[in-house]
């Protein structure tokens, strides 16, 4: 059961929700994708790095002297916050793009306010047309062709899911105990057959499973439990005639077949007070994955925001963890609706109360009623009261009001700040995970969400 959580104000923006002033410098590295980038970014917070450094009504831009000759050229988009940079690094944002926001976030007078250079207006002016793209009406679609191909792509579907399914019973075969000795090779040919297939959805499956850390203490747990996730799915997808409706949609997704954002976003959506809980980055195959963990404040629904980039593109989503977004959100279809998209943002408000948890018990029969809905489901946020991180039995484990236990995800960076910020006393806390396994990522200290 769920019941209202006083959080006290949450920081926010004071001027228009696109534009990213007066944040924070805590809100700011929030934005790193790693703890290496948060460090290297403090560091060229530093008015002596920068050649030169200025700003404009939308955006801030500067000039980092690297080790080579030419400085590198670092800009940020103030109206909707994006970073680009010429330097070589493969991060989103970089350590350059990183500093100069600190930078004017210490000290703004030093940015004095001036004509763009070239370099920047040529960099927004492209950000502007390529918006302006978006709302140009799109040329007729031939029903028949894409009939065709969708057919066809079905097929190939088929044929994978067919040859994998087979290829995860001789691994049962063979015995799970047999899987370490299994060469690199072995998972990722059949990941590149999954490509091959036109599933890519299995294919991260796949690479996941083989990325097993055999050396781990109980990793049969956790590679049987990725193994019958696969399992799962293929079964669901041989059966899909018998499937409701909405897990289809789940099934279908976690293959790798895609629903469109233009046509999701016609359909009604929810709109409330979003707190950001947190974000969490990762790369996979050249490609960074940015996932934003939401909570409404009226609703109690939780949210994942999905955003995928790639290496030269600009973002065209930044939140910021710990702030509050008034927005319309749209839940792709599913049989327990989690991943979501921003429909609109209306704007950026303090809110005073949460929903959350009293404690594990509620976890648990919220996670049976998903598992209920989405037997094949992945980690989720919660909001629970009152927790407080206890060694017992040789690990870290977050204890509730009534002394139940729940083991900590293993070398989480969380740990010692919480312990830092809580001096002993329990703390509201916000975690994802399922099942036996959870992570903090935000603690409310002093009546303010704070990520962990």
């Amino acid at each position: 059961m769920q019941t209202a959580l006083n959080s006290g104000e949450f920081p926010t923006l004071e001027t228009n929700f696109h534009r990213p002033l007066n944040l924070t410098e805590e809100q700011i590295l929030t934005l790193a994708p790693d703890e290496s980038s948060k460090k290297s970014g403090k560091d060229l917070a530093n008015a002596a790095k920068w050649v030169t450094k200025a700003l404009s009504d939308r955006a801030l831009w500067g000039e980092c002297q690297g080790s080579g000759s030419k400085p590198y050229q670092t800009q940020v988009d103030l109206t909707n916050l994006a970073f680009k940079c010429s330097c070589p690094s493969r991060k989103f944002p970089c350590k350059h793009g990183l500093g100069l926001l600190l930078l004017n976030a210490r000290q703004p007078t030093l940015f004095e306010k001036g004509d763009e250079p070239a370099w920047v207006t040529e960099w927004l002016n492209k950000r502007v047309e390529k918006e302006e793209k978006k709302k140009e009406p799109e040329k007729p679609v031939d029903e028949a062709a894409q009939a065709r191909r969708q057919q066809a792509r079905q097929q190939k579907v088929e044929d994978g899911t067919t040859e994998l399914l087979l290829w995860v019973k001789d691994i049962i075969r063979g015995g799970i105990l047999q899987a370490p000795d299994k060469t690199p090779a072995f998972w990722e040919n059949m990941a590149r057959r999954m490509v091959d297939a036109q599933a890519p959805g299995l294919a991260g499956m796949v690479r996941a499973l083989g990325n097993t850390s055999f050396f781990q203490e109980g990793w049969q747990t956790l590679f049987l439990d990725q193994l019958l996730r696969i399992y799962l799915i293929l079964s669901g997808f041989q059966n899909t005639d018998q499937l409701d409706p909405a897990l289809h949609d789940d099934i279908s997704g976690l293959i790798g077949f895609t629903v469109s954002q233009d046509e999701l976003k016609e359909k009604p959506g929810v709109v409330d007070n979003w707190l950001v809980l947190g974000k969490r980055s990762s790369e996979d195959q050249g490609l960074t994955v940015e996932r934003y963990w939401l909570s409404g404040a009226t609703t109690g629904v939780s949210a994942l925001i999905l955003q995928f980039l790639v290496r030269g593109r600009d973002a065209q989503l930044a939140l910021t963890p710990g702030l509050t977004v008034k927005a319309e959100l749209v839940f792709y279809p599913s049989a327990a609706p989690l991943r979501a998209l921003i429909k609109r943002q209306i704007a950026t408000e303090r809110s005073d109360s949460f929903k959350s948890f009293g404690g594990w018990d509620d976890v648990f029969a919220s996670g049976t009623d998903t598992c209920s809905a989405l037997p094949v489901f992945f980690d989720r946020p919660y909001i629970v009261e009152q927790l407080l991180p206890v060694w017992h039995q040789q690990q870290w484990w977050l204890q509730d009001r009534q002394q139940h236990l729940m083991p900590l995800k293993e070398n989480s960076a969380a740990l010692w700040k919480i312990l830092s910020l809580s001096g002993g006393e329990r703390l509201n806390m916000a975690v994802i995970g399922k099942e036996y396994l959870f992570e903090p990522i935000g603690v409310w200290f002093n009546n303010e969400y704070k990520t962990v």
